[in-house]
């Protein structure tokens, strides 16, 4: 399926546009209301839309790239992939796009790519990007657990709430601004990653702050491959 992509800033987000978001149900099966997308427009500085050849919208992601403490970083806010047949086209393409922009706007830099997930299979979307934390069997370091924080207090998320340990948050009992995705059937989960979801319930609005790295060869061969544009 060719999967049509278009980033633009949040401001030029019209209601139409909202509405049509408000109305795709992604991986956990519910749509995010239309206020709750208004929130993330104003605090995001991007938005990608996907739509499909007949023009119908099946996914979205709000991001921005920015400098944390120095270093190049695309967070990703909300985002949400329609469980559609080609759901890892979508997601591949999404995550492209704003690849591609990472690379034009941080030539010759690693960049670190972080989310809020909330199930299992959503960790499959991490699997481009290099030394993904947290991960199974990989005991976090000092500068990783920092980074965690970093992107906690990011997220707008309070100290109190969130684990530097197991890099998890515990909601409020309201609907988080999660990375909604969920992989096909044969996508197979590893146990140890499942694990590492299991103290999270997302029904309350708890999540896992997810990171890993674009390297700068990796980004430089996709912004080739894809002419510059």
């Amino acid at each position: 399926m060719a999967t049509l992509v278009v980033t633009k800033d949040c401001t030029a987000l019209s209601d139409a546009d909202l509405a049509e978001m408000a109305e795709l149900c992604g991986g956990s099966g519910c749509a995010f209301e239309i206020g709750v997308l208004s929130k993330q427009a104003e605090s995001w500085v991007l938005v990608t839309l996907a739509r499909d050849p007949h023009d119908a919208l099946v996914g979205y992601s709000f991001c921005t790239l920015e400098r944390i403490g120095g270093t190049p970083s695309v967070l990703i806010g909300l985002a949400s992939i329609e469980m559609h047949d080609h759901r890892e086209e979508i997601l591949d393409s999404i995550m492209r796009d704003q690849m591609r922009r990472a690379v034009l706007a941080f030539p010759d830099e690693d960049v670190l790519v972080g989310s809020r997930l909330a199930t299992p299979s959503t960790f499959s979307a991490f699997g481009r990007f290099n030394e993904v934390i947290p991960r199974p069997g990989h005991k976090a370091s000092g500068e990783e657990r920092a980074w965690g924080r970093r992107l906690a207090k990011r997220f707008g998320i309070e100290t109190a709430s969130y684990n530097d340990r197991a890099f998890t948050v515990s909601g409020d009992g309201s609907p988080s601004p999660i990375f909604d995705y969920v992989a096909p059937d044969h996508y197979v989960v590893e146990v140890e990653v499942a694990a590492l979801f299991d103290p999270l319930d997302p029904t309350a609005g708890d999540v896992l702050i997810g990171f890993g790295w674009a390297m700068a060869e990796d980004l430089d061969a996709l912004l080739k491959e894809t002419g510059g544009l």
